[in-house]
């Protein structure tokens, strides 16, 4: 196979995993299988930084240090916490995509409520230590005084919204692998 046959090759694997079809894992090559599972997570994560990055620039344009600070702070602890999520939701993806595949829906279903159970659980935990322990956080993160007061004081929609992230990873991927039965 000649280089621009691969890099063909692999551009429609790439458009392939971006757009989706219907098919079945259970057969072919597991590369194949990993690539096309995994483009979904690193495109999401992707597009988490560079909102990340639209964030700090338009917030750059107020002039205030701690204000840029603030976004770098959250975003990496926000970063932290989309990781888990995310790693939950491809879990939880392969646990009712297995039952979808053995044709078990009621397990499938099983699956997904326990799913959406943990993702609550975790979620609330996360919330919760994140709000008593916010400023040690950030201190341990490196932040001083000035930046901490800014970050407490703007930062508790992210907190309180973590429940409401964890669900809508969990039902997108739940709902994807339940679409293709």
């Amino acid at each position: 196979m000649s280089f621009f046959s691969k890099i063909k090759s692999a551009l429609s694997l790439l458009k392939e995993a971006l757009l989706g079809s219907e098919q079945s894992f259970t057969t072919g090559s597991i590369d194949r299988a990993i690539f096309l599972l995994s483009v979904p997570m690193i495109v999401e994560m992707g597009m988490e930084a560079l909102f990340a990055i639209v964030d700090v620039f338009y917030v750059s344009r107020l002039n205030d240090t701690n204000a840029i600070a603030v976004i770098g702070l959250t975003e990496s602890m926000l970063t932290i916490i989309y990781s888990i999520a995310i790693g939950l939701s491809m879990g939880a993806t392969a646990m009712v995509a297995r039952r979808v595949g053995e044709k078990d829906i009621k397990a499938a279903e099983v699956a997904a409520v326990q799913a959406l159970f943990v993702g609550l659980s975790l979620s609330i935990l996360i919330s919760i230590v994140g709000g008593i322990y916010a400023d040690d956080l950030l201190k341990l993160m490196g932040a001083d005084e000035g930046v901490i007061a800014c970050v407490l004081k703007k930062s508790s929609w992210p907190k309180q919204s973590q429940i409401v992230l964890y669900h809508l990873l969990i039902l997108s991927t739940d709902s994807r692998q339940c679409s293709t039965e």
